[in-house]
């Protein structure tokens, strides 16, 4: 049984999925929420300068986030962040296809009671 109020260590993963990839040299990763209340908490938890943060060693020049409240999603721009692009780029990704799966596996601190569809109603954890 979760008690409200407490917190539990988690993946992004548990409450949302997402898509990634190029825009010449900058990469757009969007993530969507598996249920309305996994929405609202990556509303207020998954900022601008949390995702700055998380991707600051490719040294985007800016991160700007957009709001998606028809498919529960927020898209998030990270300007110059692929190194010059697909075509100029020595890094492994150069299209930004993987950053989705990256902040994806960012572990963020989860409301016990939030479960998405990839967590069972009868673990606890």
């Amino acid at each position: 049984m979760n008690t409200p109020g407490l917190t539990r260590r988690a993946p992004l993963s548990e409450i949302a999925h997402g898509r990634s990839g190029d825009k010449g040299n900058h990469a757009n990763v969007a993530i969507l929420a598996d249920t309305d209340a996994g929405y609202e908490w990556l509303k207020e938890h998954l900022t601008i300068e949390v995702v700055a943060g998380y991707f600051a060693p490719l040294g985007a020049s800016k991160v700007e986030r957009f709001e998606a409240a028809n498919v529960r999603g927020l898209n998030f721009m990270l300007y110059d962040a692929l190194a010059g692009g697909a075509s100029q780029s020595l890094r492994s990704d150069t299209q930004g296809k993987t950053f989705a799966l990256a902040l994806l596996r960012m572990e963020v601190e989860l409301p016990a009671e939030l479960r998405g569809r990839t967590t069972h109603e009868s673990s606890d954890r």
